[in-house]
Formats: C-alpha cells, structure tokens, sequence
C-alpha cells in the first residue's frame, strides 16, 4: 500500500463506516475468550470456520447445511468462494444430531437471517445447551441481499431477542448494539461505488465522488458526537446469554 494511500485511510471520511467486520469480530472474540478452557462449543452455521482459531482451548464442533457455493441465485452480495471442507456436522440448524445438553457452550454468527425459521433453531440451542451453557449469537440489524437464495431475513432488532430468549430458557447476559444509525448510513453509501456500475451502468463522476466524501466525513463528525443513535439503527447486535437450570426457567415461564 502506498504511502499516499495510507495517509488518505486516515481521513475521517475514509473511515466512518467501515468497521462493522471488526466490531462483530471483537465481540466474537472476546465472548469466546470467557469460556472456560475444555468447553465443548458448537459454532452452529459455521461456514468457513472464521472463529475456530479463538477456539484452542475449547472442544471445537462445526456444524452447517453445506449448500452454499459462494455464488448462488447470483443475486444480491455474494462471496465467489466458500468452503466448507472441514465441516464436522453436515445437517440442518433446527435439526442437529447431537443428544440434549451435549454443549457447554454455542456459537451462532451472522447466520439467523439464513434460516428460514429462526426460532426453530434457537430452540434446538436450547436443547443442545447443558444448563449453565452459554449462547453467543450475532446479527444484523439491516440485511441487504446476501447469500441468495438463502436469504430469508432483513435483520433483527435487540426486541427479538428480548422476546424470544427468556422463553427457552436463556437468561441474557450481554447485549451490545454494534455501530450507530451514522456508522449504517456511511456503510451502505460505501457500496455506490459497487452497485453503480453493476446496476445502473454508470460510475460516480468526479464531483459526484467529491460530494460523497463531503457527505461521508459530516456522517463521521455526527458518529463521533453520537448520543444513542443505535437505538434508531447500527449494524447489528452481539448477544451473549445463559441456559438457565430447567427448574429455573419452568419457573420464569410460568
């Protein structure tokens, strides 16, 4: 990279809007640090293992459906290559060959706005969670097509999880919205520049680029002042919750 490179990165309109990868990535990493050495963990919807390095001092178990081939429907975001060569469980998520309580601890990345009923899986986690296991879970708040056709989910709110985690049991934790309404505004303009020419046939002008990065650095003054703007929106929402004991939750429940 050259110097002259490197030193227009360091403008703040170069990079506002560009680290949802690495927010969602620390939070992974660091919930996954917590767990206590010799944990049995399922990192459920693995894909192409991005965590298994975080994952030397636990009993690592990948599991996936193992259909997606990078390029699907060709619709939407796609990643042009993917492997799944090492998956140890090929399965469905809401159907996962393991006895109950077999898992001291699960790992769901990125992965709810695949399946198409989602609370089907968060029901089997409860099943295959021992109690006192631990649920790591992320995703987006906004969903652009990706994936296609295994794209069923724009993205999910901290309300879902609210609603729909204490009744199988889980007592959350940690909940962490990632990014602000500025840091998503500033993300989805960055892809003008791939989705200009691929949908509409035409690339920015020189003062249309010009008026982009205007845009983009008042999006990172407003980020650096923000005040709770990921209560509109942020790129997503990091989770980390606990199976109670089963007499525990009857009780919550009832």
């Amino acid at each position: 990279m050259s110097t002259l490179k490197r030193w227009f990165q360091r403008i703040p309109a170069f990079q506002v809007g560009r680290n949802n990868d690495r927010l969602r990535h620390d939070f992974v990493r660091d919930a996954l640090s917590r767990l206590p050495a010799g944990t049995r963990l399922l990192d459920a919807g693995a894909g192409e293992r991005r965590f298994q390095p975080y994952c030397g001092h636990l009993q690592y178990v990948s599991q996936d459906f193992g259909q997606y081939d990078g390029v699907g429907d060709r619709s939407g975001l796609q990643t042009g290559a993917w492997d799944q060569s090492g998956i140890d469980l090929l399965c469905d998520i809401t159907s996962i060959p393991q006895p109950d309580s077999s898992f001291g601890a699960i790992l769901c990345t990125e992965v709810l706005e695949h399946i198409p009923a989602p609370l089907e899986a968060l029901a089997e986690f409860a099943r295959l969670l021992a109690p006192g296991g631990t649920l790591i879970l992320t995703a987006p708040f906004v969903s652009f097509t990706h994936f296609a056709p295994y794209h069923f989910h724009t993205g999910f709110s901290r309300y879902f999880y609210h609603a729909h985690l204490p009744p199988l049991g889980f007592e959350i934790g940690q909940l962490v919205q990632l990014g602000n309404f500025f840091d998503l505004l500033a993300q989805e303009l960055w892809r003008l520049r791939e989705a200009g020419p691929r949908f509409a046939a035409r690339r920015l002008r020189l003062h249309e680029q010009a008026g982009l990065l205007l845009l983009l650095g008042a999006l990172a003054r407003f980020s650096r002042r923000d005040r709770g703007s990921q209560e509109l929106a942020c790129y997503g929402i990091g989770v980390s919750a606990v199976k109670r004991a089963s007499r525990e939750a009857a009780s919550e429940s009832s």
